[in-house]
């Protein structure tokens, strides 16, 4: 083989330690967290006698006695800040006893720790390379509430689970209605929260079939969609099978409505007892019950936030529970909402076209800004008059000036819109023998030829049939 083409030796990747001046931290600890264990490894200073930093790599099991024990020794090691990578949700435990420990712990995206390419996938050399990168501060920790806006966090989520639980229920038993060949939904815009088709599906499963009488079962403005209301009724086929079904659905409806009201309860009390979330009255005192008054200092956080428009008391928890009560978190507005996700991301090294594909972010607090969004659209604020004037406002009016720099068309110009004719159309007499039409003379018709503004040396041929041109 020639020496040109002899194969490269490929070396493998080394570490290279970091100079004093480089690092952030003295003592840190690095996690690589999985389902049932995690590879841990703490760097600390150069033992006596010695240049190299030390590190030390064991695995521990992901358990609360296990992570308790590992508090310990980290504690008496004195390391100051531990980084874990967001794995799923198997971090909850290592992040929550090592909180509740003492320790300054911070959970750090993937994207930012990920393996680089070169390296072996290893859960000691990802242990080490997060640790690497804790002590030289190169790692920028998520945002995680507190253990009260976590509980908060909780309960708002089960909320809206129950929520589009139920919403299903209802998305279920318009379709069996569908099923019975009954055109209800056609009439009433929707069944949730409509007392009359309440009572006409409960009448429908109690064995009622007659229309007239079914449809009395409206109540207060359906009153005027009674007719409707019979034709849609008219020919249904609803089983014994139907209404097994439909029973179902009403019964587990009740029940995510029993419990829905019970959550929100749950919520309201729960908001009570955050002392952040307090009001302060006008002698300067706080609690609970604080900051409702009209000569209040300050609201109480579900008010203040209430008082944005398109934000109600339920989206404010909600907003409250995703981004938590302590702005000092977000160094900037931009933060916040990219906590969000509502802001564009770079998902690419490469140039881009457009403006990019928005980040995921918080997807309950993305849900609740966008529910605010479009709430305030509607109201007489700079909000509203923002979403008027948005995308689809400034396609109209790009619309309407392009209208009207249009340049004017001469009639008969081959690009103008075509026009009816003006001559009365000939139509034939009644009877069985219809009057041959009247002979025509066959020469051309004095009519001056149209020119066009923009072809002036090309006249057009004069209307009428075309005829080939005679021999030469």
């Amino acid at each position: 083989m020639a020496a040109g083409k002899q194969k490269r030796k490929r070396v493998s990747a080394r570490v290279v330690e970091d100079e004093d001046y480089q690092l952030s931290y003295e003592r840190v600890a690095g996690i690589d967290v999985a389902k049932a264990s995690a590879v841990v490894c703490v760097r600390l200073p150069p033992e006596p006698g010695r240049d190299r930093r030390t590190s030390r790599i064991w695995e521990v099991t992901a358990s609360v006695p296990e992570i308790g024990a590992l508090a310990v020794e980290l504690r008496s090691a004195g390391v100051q800040l531990v980084s874990m990578e967001s794995t799923s949700d198997y971090w909850r435990v290592w992040f929550v006893v090592l909180e509740a420990a003492g320790l300054r712990v911070q959970l750090v995206n993937s994207a930012q720790a990920k393996n680089l390419p070169g390296r072996p996938k290893t859960g000691e050399l990802d242990a080490r390379w997060i640790a690497r990168l804790t002590e030289m501060g190169l790692l920028r920790g998520s945002f995680v509430p507190p253990p009260q806006i976590r509980a908060l966090r909780a309960y708002t989520r089960q909320l809206v689970h129950l929520t589009q639980d139920r919403t299903r229920y209802w998305q279920r038993l318009e379709k069996l209605l569908e099923d019975a060949l009954c055109k209800l939904t056609a009439v009433v815009s929707g069944l949730a929260g409509s007392v009359s088709c309440r009572e006409m599906i409960e009448a429908m499963i109690a064995g009622e079939r007659d229309p007239q009488v079914l449809a009395s079962c409206a109540r207060g403005p359906m009153r005027g969609k009674r007719a409707a209301l019979v034709q849609a009724f008219t020919g249904m086929a609803f089983g014994p099978q139907h209404a097994f079904t439909a029973r179902s659905h009403l019964s587990m409806i009740d029940h995510l409505d029993a419990g829905i009201a019970a959550l929100q309860a749950r919520v309201r009390d729960h908001v009570a007892q955050i002392p952040a979330a307090w009001g302060v009255d006008a002698d300067g005192s706080t609690g609970p019950d604080a900051g409702l008054g009209d000569d209040a200092a300050v609201l109480p956080a579900v008010a203040r936030l209430a008082e944005i428009p398109g934000v109600s008391p339920g989206i404010a928890i909600g907003l409250i529970a995703g981004t938590g009560l302590d702005m000092r978190q977000f160094p900037t507005p931009a933060h916040l909402v990219s906590r969000a996700g509502m802001v564009p991301v770079a998902n690419q090294s490469g140039p881009r076209k457009g403006r990019g594909k928005k980040g995921q972010g918080n997807s309950y607090a993305r849900r609740l800004a966008t529910q605010a969004g479009n709430g305030a659209a509607g109201t007489d604020t700079f909000p509203g008059e923002r979403h008027r004037r948005g995308p689809a406002a400034a396609r109209r009016r790009r619309v309407e000036e392009s209208q009207l720099r249009r340049r004017p068309v001469h009639p008969g110009h081959r690009l103008a819109p075509a026009q009816r004719s003006r001559r009365p159309v000939h139509r034939p007499g009644p009877g069985p023998l219809r009057q041959a039409r009247r002979h025509q003379p066959q020469g051309p018709r004095p009519q001056t030829a149209a020119r066009s503004p923009r072809l002036g040396r090309h006249p057009h041929p004069p209307r009428g049939r075309l005829r080939p041109s005679a021999r030469r």
